[in-house]
């Protein structure tokens, strides 16, 4: 693999970011390299790009990277920074992308028994995600497994971390609106204040877990978003929350919305307010099968890379979607930078990790195929 063009593919992909849903010109350019290796590109959704590289009876095994951008400022001095406002890949999905068309020309150039299905999938970042779209179109028939990395610029450059059990949270979001009676701010007492309403309910909501929740099950709840108000002398009628709560755990999943509404609902009586709760649901939580996750780690150990166990995170990855259908296997790669965290305007990473995540697949994809691929 020509490491020139590897940079040079995520260099023009880094300069031309595009959002979720909206990488129309992001998949014609990885269906114009694809072609040059020779394969035929398809749509399955408007803006996902699938290839199939077949070479003889085998397996299926199907490898995913996600294209999509994130609407943040870029705030960095790379000659090949953001040519478009107010969005920048602050991720790392244009690396991913470099690199799964990296291992398509690797193994268009190689023998091999087997096929080899390549998934640019949309909008990772935006729920409800482009992966349960591409699923539904029918990108995994026939495939035996699919395996997914992240770069990650918190870990060092080129070390890969891959665990077996729970690895990501389900993300979901909730949207609250407390409801007063607003007014003139000199006579509170002749109104119900919605701002002092909400104001309880925030600190009462990290009781959530707390307090309602076992310390040993993770769980996070945090509201990230406060809109009310607009003049100096008026309460306002209602103020508007939102956030987000992150676990693994199924039940737990179910319980939090219904420890919210009793929070809510106590305190919204007690002051005379009424509230109302829209509590969406998002990915799945990533989940690692243990049989295939260890082959995957025993193969990336054998071929010499630098291998540690992973801590789960509750970040989440819609990555889910094409485990709920077929086994797969999600991994992080080290690609640490100068030390911004992603989704940061100053995001940046090291990219000698590209060539680690192109050996890495390319290294799967021999010994999976060759030694075969069974349901897990």
């Amino acid at each position: 693999m020509n490491q020139d063009e590897l940079l040079r593919w995520r260099r023009h992909l880094h300069a031309h970011p595009e959002l979720s849903f909206h990488e129309h010109e992001t998949a014609r350019f990885v269906e114009e390299t694809l072609r040059s290796f020779g394969l035929t590109p398809t749509r399955p959704v408007p803006t996902g790009v699938m290839a199939r590289l077949r070479k003889g009876p085998g397996p299926t095994l199907a490898l995913r990277a996600d294209m999509d951008a994130l609407p943040i400022q870029e705030e960095t001095d790379l000659p090949f920074r953001s040519q478009v406002p107010g969005v920048m890949h602050a991720c790392g999905h244009d690396g991913h992308t470099a690199i799964l068309l990296g291992v398509a020309q690797t193994l268009s150039e190689e023998p091999f028994s087997g096929e080899v299905r390549f998934l640019f999938q949309p909008a990772e970042e935006l729920f409800p995600g482009g992966a349960e779209s591409m699923v539904e179109a029918g990108v995994l028939e026939g495939v035996d497994a699919v395996l997914g990395l992240h770069l990650d610029a918190t870990r060092p450059s080129g070390l890969i971390q891959i665990k077996s059990g729970p690895l990501q949270a389900a993300p979901d979001t909730f949207e609250i609106e407390i409801r007063g009676t607003g007014g003139h701010a000199a006579y509170p007492h002749l109104l119900v204040d919605p701002i002092a309403i909400a104001a309880e309910a925030i600190l009462a909501l990290q009781q959530v877990v707390s307090r309602h929740n076992d310390p040993l099950e993770p769980l996070v709840l945090s509201v990230t978003q406060i809109h009310g108000g607009s003049a100096d002398n008026v309460i306002p009628p209602s103020v508007r929350l939102g956030g987000t709560v992150r676990s693994f755990n199924e039940e737990l999943r179910r319980k939090v919305p219904e420890w919210m509404e009793r929070i809510l609902a106590g305190i919204c009586q007690a002051h005379g307010g009424e509230y109302r709760l829209h509590y969406q649901r998002g990915y799945r939580p990533v989940v690692n099968p243990p049989e295939l996750t260890e082959r995957v780690r025993a193969i990336l150990t054998d071929a010499g890379f630098q291998v540690e166990e992973a801590r789960p995170v509750m970040g989440g990855e819609d990555f889910s979607a094409y485990q709920a259908r077929v086994p797969g296997v999600f991994f992080f790669l080290g690609a640490g930078g100068p030390g911004y965290p992603h989704h940061h305007p100053r995001f940046q990473i090291d990219e000698s990790s590209l060539q680690v995540g192109v050996q890495a697949f390319v290294a799967l994809v021999r010994r999976l195929l060759a030694e075969g691929l069974s349901s897990d």
